[in-house]
C-alpha cells in the first residue's frame, strides 16, 4: 500500500515515481463528464479569446479615436469593451456553473466508491482501524479535495488558457517588451514547484493529525465515552489530551498556511513592479532613438501585462493546490486500493429453497498477519479479540496470555469437523479465545476459511451469493447496534417493506410490544444514539425482532442471554425461543441456561474440538464440560453432574480461563 511522503525537513524532495499514474487516475475519475468538460473548456477558451480583445480597443481609443476627434468611432469603441466584459462575465458564470456541478459529481462519485468499499471490507478490518480515522478519510480528506475538484482544475484550465491568449496578444503589440516581461518566468515556477512539495508533505501530515482528533473526538464524545470519562473521573483529563491533538494540528495549519509564503509575496511584488519597468524601459527607448511605440500600444501592453499577473499568480498557486491535493487523494486511494476478501462468486449458486442444513468440515481459519487489506495485523482476529474482551469484562478481571492467535499466523481453528441438521441446534462453548464467534462468523462469511469447506444444505458458502447468505443466516449478537433511527425505521432495516402489523408481530413475539406501545410515541419512539433510551434486553429483544423480521432458517446468537438480571434473561430467553423454532440456532453461550437443551454441545478449546454431546452425555464423561458446570454450579464434589445443576440468577460465565482442575475446586 502507498504511503505520504514523508521527507524530512531540510532533505531536498525525491521526485514521486507514482505520480504520473495517480495523475492519470484523478483523471480518470472525470472521464464520465467528458461531454460537459468539453464544453466548460469552449467557455474558458471564448472568456478568454474575448477578455484580451478589451486592450486592443483601448489602443484604437488612445491613438485614433481621441486624437482625431471621432465621437462616434470612440462611442462604439466603449460600447465594444463593456460588451466583451459583459460576454467574459456571462462565459464565466456558465464555465462556473458546469464545473462545479461536475466537481460535485466527482466528488459525489468518490464519497460512494469509498463508502462502498468500506462496507465490503471483512469484519477484521474494522477491529484493527480506529472510527475516527475512516470517518477523517470520508469527511475530512474528501472534503479537503473539493477546492481542488470543483474549481482548481477549471481555474488551471482557465488561467492557463488566459496566460497563453494574453502573452499571444502581447507578441503581437511587441515582443521584445514581452520577452523582457517572460525572462523571470522560469524563475516563477521554480519557486512554485518548491512550494508545493513543501505544503504536500505538510499537507499529508496535516490529515494524518487530523484523523488522530477525530478518532478521539469519536471515541470520547459517544455516549459510552462519556460515561466513561465522567464515572472515572478523566474528562479534565481527555480535554488535556484533546487540547494537546488540537494544539499539534495548530503549528501544522500554520506551517501549511505559510509554507513557501515569502517565495510567493516576492512573485507578487515582481508582477506589481512590472507595469513601471515597462514604462522606464519603453521611456529610455524613445529618449535614445529607439524604436517608437504609439501611446495607445504601450497602454495596451501595459494592460495586457497585468491581465497577465493575476492568471499567473493563480496558475503557480494553483500548482501550489493541487501539490496539496495529492496527498488527500493518495489517502483517499490508499481506501480505494483495499483488498476486499470477502466477493460474491463469479457465478453464485442460487437455491431455490434453504432448509438450513450447517455443516464444518475440516475447518482451519487462520487469521492474515499482514491484517485486512493488506495492512498489519496483530494476529488475532476481531472475533477473538471482542470474546476476549466481553468474556474478561464478565469475570472483572484481566487475562492472562496462552490463547491461541496470539502470535501471528497462529491457527485460530483447526481440524473443525461438524454437522448442524437443518430445524437442529448447537451450543459451542470453551475458554476465552477459544475461536468460539470466529467459529459462528463463518457461516455468514464474516470471515472466510483458510482450509477446509462451510456447507450450507450441500452447497460451499462461499459459492453462494452474499444476498444469498445474507438472506439466509441471520445474527443476533450481545453487542447489539440499533440506529439513531425510530424503533419502526430500526425494524424495518431488516425488511424495508414490512407492514405495521408485522411490526407489531415480530415485537409480540420477541416479548418487546408491550413495552414499545407504552412509550409516548410508541413505534415512532427515538431509540437515542447507540440505543441508549433502551435497556440492555429491551435492546436485545430489538434486535431479535428485527431477525424475526428477516425470518432467516439459519440463526446465530453470539453470547446473546450474557450479562442480563434474571427476568430479563426469562424475557429474552423467550423472545429466541420464539426465534428458534423451526431454524438451525448455532449459540455461542455464556450461560448454562441457555446450552443445556441444545441438540449438540462442542466444547473448543485452542481452536479444536476437545468434546462434543448433549448436555447429559458431557456431564456423564466427567471431562472439562462437567468440570466447567462443577465450578458454575459452586459443586466441586461431582453433585452437579446428576442433574439440573444451574439455577437462574445463579450462573456465571461459561466461559473462562480456569482450567479443568482448578474449576474442580469445592467450593467453600
Amino acid at each position: 500500500m502507498p504511503h505520504p511522503e514523508t521527507v524530512p525537513d531540510g532533505t531536498p524532495p525525491q521526485a514521486d515515481p507514482e505520480r504520473p499514474a495517480q495523475l492519470r487516475r484523478i483523471l480518470r475519475l472525470f472521464r464520465p463528464y467528458r461531454g460537459r468538460l468539453a464544453l466548460v473548456g469552449l467557455l474558458v477558451a471564448a472568456s478568454s479569446l474575448v477578455s484580451v480583445a478589451s486592450p486592443f480597443l483601448l489602443r484604437e481609443v488612445l491613438d485614433t479615436a481621441i486624437p482625431q476627434g471621432r465621437t462616434g468611432l470612440l462611442s462604439l469603441l466603449a460600447l465594444g469593451m463593456v460588451a466583451t466584459a459583459v460576454v467574459s462575465s456571462v462565459f464565466g458564470v456558465l464555465q462556473t456553473l458546469i464545473s462545479t456541478t461536475v466537481g460535485q459529481r466527482v466528488m459525489h462519485d468518490l464519497r460512494t466508491a469509498v463508502y462502498d468499499r468500506l462496507q465490503h471490507m471483512p469484519l477484521a478490518f474494522f477491529t484493527h482501524t480506529r472510527t475516527g480515522e475512516v470517518q477523517s478519510r470520508i469527511a475530512s480528506d474528501i472534503g479537503g479535495m473539493q477546492a481542488t475538484v470543483t474549481s482548481t482544475a477549471t481555474s488551471l484550465v482557465s488561467n492557463l488558457t488566459s496566460v497563453v491568449a494574453t502573452v499571444v496578444a502581447m507578441l503581437a503589440l511587441d515582443w521584445r517588451l514581452t520577452v523582457v516581461s517572460l525572462l523571470l518566468l522560469p524563475v516563477f515556477v521554480w519557486i512554485s514547484r518548491r512550494v508545493g512539495r513543501e505544503r504536500k508533505r505538510i499537507a499529508s501530515q496535516r490529515q494524518k493529525q487530523m484523523a488522530s482528533m477525530a478518532a478521539i473526538v469519536t471515541e470520547s464524545l459517544s455516549v459510552s465515552g462519556i460515561l466513561l470519562g465522567r464515572t472515572m473521573g478523566r474528562s479534565d483529563s481527555l480535554v488535556r489530551s484533546f487540547s494537546a491533538e488540537s494544539e499539534r494540528l495548530v503549528d501544522l495549519e500554520v506551517r501549511s498556511n505559510m509554507a513557501g509564503r515569502w517565495r510567493m509575496a516576492v512573485i507578487g511584488i515582481v508582477m506589481a513592479a512590472m507595469p513601471a519597468l515597462l514604462y522606464w524601459a519603453a521611456g529610455i527607448a524613445l529618449s535614445v532613438g529607439g524604436p517608437r511605440m504609439s501611446i495607445g500600444t504601450l497602454v495596451a501592453f501595459v494592460t495586457l501585462q497585468q491581465g497577465l499577473f493575476r492568471p499567473t499568480v493563480s496558475l503557480l498557486s494553483t500548482g501550489v493546490q493541487m501539490q496539496t491535493s495529492l496527498a488527500l487523494f493518495q489517502r483517499i486511494f490508499e481506501y480505494l486500493d483495499l483488498r476486499v476478501d470477502i466477493t460474491d462468486p463469479e457465478h453464485p449458486v442460487t437455491p431455490e429453497e434453504i432448509r438450513g442444513e450447517v455443516r464444518f468440515e475440516d475447518v482451519t481459519f487462520r487469521y492474515d498477519a499482514e491484517g485486512p487489506g493488506g495492512t498489519r495485523g496483530d494476529g488475532e482476529d476481531g472475533g477473538q479479540r471482542a470474546e476476549k474482551q466481553r468474556d474478561d469484562a464478565q469475570r472483572g478481571g484481566g487475562h492472562a496470555g496462552g490463547h491461541v492467535g496470539e502470535q501471528p499466523g497462529a491457527p485460530t481453528l483447526s481440524g473443525i469437523d461438524l454437522t448442524v441438521p437443518a430445524g437442529g441446534s448447537l451450543a459451542v462453548v470453551g475458554p476465552t479465545g477459544s475461536g468460539k464467534s470466529t467459529l459462528s462468523y463463518l457461516v455468514p462469511r464474516l470471515y472466510d476459511v483458510t482450509g477446509g469447506r462451510v456447507l450450507l444444505d450441500g452447497v460451499d458458502v462461499r459459492d453462494l451469493g452474499l444476498d444469498t447468505l445474507a438472506r439466509a443466516v441471520g445474527v443476533v449478537a450481545q453487542e447489539t447496534y440499533l440506529l439513531h433511527a425510530s424503533v419502526a425505521d430500526n425494524l424495518r432495516f431488516a425488511k424495508p417493506s414490512a407492514t405495521d402489523e408485522e411490526l407489531y408481530e415480530a415485537a409480540r413475539a420477541a416479548q418487546i410490544h408491550d413495552h414499545i406501545a407504552g412509550l409516548p410515541d410508541g413505534y415512532d419512539t427515538l431509540v437515542g444514539e447507540r440505543g441508549y433510551r433502551f435497556s440492555g434486553g429491551e435492546k436485545q429483544r430489538l434486535a431479535i425482532a428485527r431477525t424475526i423480521l428477516r425470518d432467516p432458517p439459519v440463526l446465530v446468537l453470539d453470547e446473546a442471554t450474557s450479562a442480563l438480571d434474571t427476568r430479563t434473561e426469562q424475557a429474552v430467553q423467550q423472545a429466541i425461543d420464539a426465534l428458534s423454532a423451526g431454524r438451525t440456532t448455532i449459540t455461542i453461550a455464556h450461560r448454562l441456561s441457555t446450552v443445556r437443551d441444545a441438540d449438540q454441545i462442542v466444547f473448543l478449546d485452542g481452536g479444536r474440538i476437545v468434546e462434543r454431546g448433549t448436555h447429559a452425555e458431557l456431564l456423564a464423561r466427567d471431562g472439562r464440560y462437567a468440570a466447567l458446570v462443577r465450578r458454575d454450579s459452586g459443586t466441586g464434589d461431582g453433585a452437579g453432574a446428576a442433574g439440573p445443576v444451574v439455577t437462574a440468577g445463579t450462573e456465571a460465565p461459561v466461559s473462562g480461563d480456569t482450567a479443568p482442575e482448578a474449576a474442580a475446586v469445592t467450593a467453600p
